[in-house]
């Protein structure tokens, strides 16, 4: 069982690990390979392993892909699914900058259409969803943590958070308001207009995750054990009650998701947009030297 297969194994050698019938082994590619998944047929669950390095960052193709992982996991009537990294130290920093410097409108369009599209289907999916945050989750991988059913984080000197901000940029509303129901209106408010990144500590403490380990290798076991609490719960009551409490949600970004849209592009062709960025991966470069 993958409860027995060592850390390293699992993050470093997932290709070599060989499954028997209860466990299968698939790849959703593009070019490369973007997400495997380990499904556990007896249980009906997956786990859904983000392979993108160096960050997991988030471009069109990306998110297409996680979107498609989520539907077939739901076509073929899975109950759950827990979403990690095997890029040591880093579960998923958001949104790919090159998406949003100097993009095509047509480009940035269909890439923020992608963006909503994805969280539509995380949000409501009737599968259970966890999230193992394996390390930095600062954005987009945030946003996959408020996003699932529940959320467990290594303790380690990384961070969590929304920090649109500082990029120059507002989080969308129908993502500031899933911070707004984690930890409330004042405390939220204060942490999107700052930039604040929380420490895992301050992640628990303010509701973003529910649950801490203590090293990487307790992650998956913490996981499937939370997993395993969740599928003793009656699975058509468990979908209607997640259901009645988050569809407002998706219908409330329905309801303007094409001016979500035309904000996005207005704000990201703005010049002072651009040099924020530019500036912005100028540092990134520099830090690589």
């Amino acid at each position: 069982m993958l409860r027995n297969i060592k850390p390293m194994q699992m993050f470093t050698k997932l290709s070599a690990l060989k499954f028997n019938n209860e466990f299968q082994w698939s790849s959703y590619t593009t070019a490369r390979t973007l997400v495997s998944v380990v499904e556990n047929k007896q249980k009906g669950i997956a786990t859904v392993i983000m392979k993108k390095p160096p960050v997991n960052s988030l471009n069109l193709e990306f998110l297409q892909k996680l979107t498609e992982v989520i539907k077939d996991l739901e076509d073929r009537k899975f109950r759950g699914l827990i979403l990690t990294s095997d890029v040591p130290k880093v579960f998923c920093a958001g949104l790919d900058i090159t998406e949003l410097y100097n993009p095509s409108k047509e480009r940035l369009e269909k890439f923020w259409e992608a963006f909503q599209i994805f969280w539509k289907t995380l949000y409501i999916t009737p599968l259970i969803t966890i999230a193992a945050v394996n390390g930095h989750a600062p954005a987009g991988g945030c946003v996959f943590a408020l996003s699932c059913d529940h959320s467990i984080m290594v303790k380690s000197k990384c961070f969590i958070g929304l920090n649109e901000t500082l990029l120059g940029f507002a989080a969308p509303k129908w993502v500031q308001l899933m911070l707004i129901n984690a930890c409330g209106r004042r405390k939220a408010e204060h942490a999107l207009k700052m930039s604040k990144l929380f420490t895992p500590e301050e992640a628990l403490e303010s509701n973003i995750v529910h649950e801490l380990v203590d090293s990487p290798s307790q992650l998956l076991p913490k996981a499937e054990e939370a997993m395993d609490l969740w599928l003793k719960v009656p699975a058509l009551g468990l979908q209607m009650t997640k259901l009645s409490l988050r569809k407002s949600f998706v219908d409330d970004l329905i309801s303007y998701e094409k001016e979500d849209v035309d904000n996005v592009v207005t704000t990201f062709l703005q010049d002072e947009t651009q040099k924020i960025l530019e500036n912005y991966l100028k540092s990134l470069k520099a830090k690589k030297k």
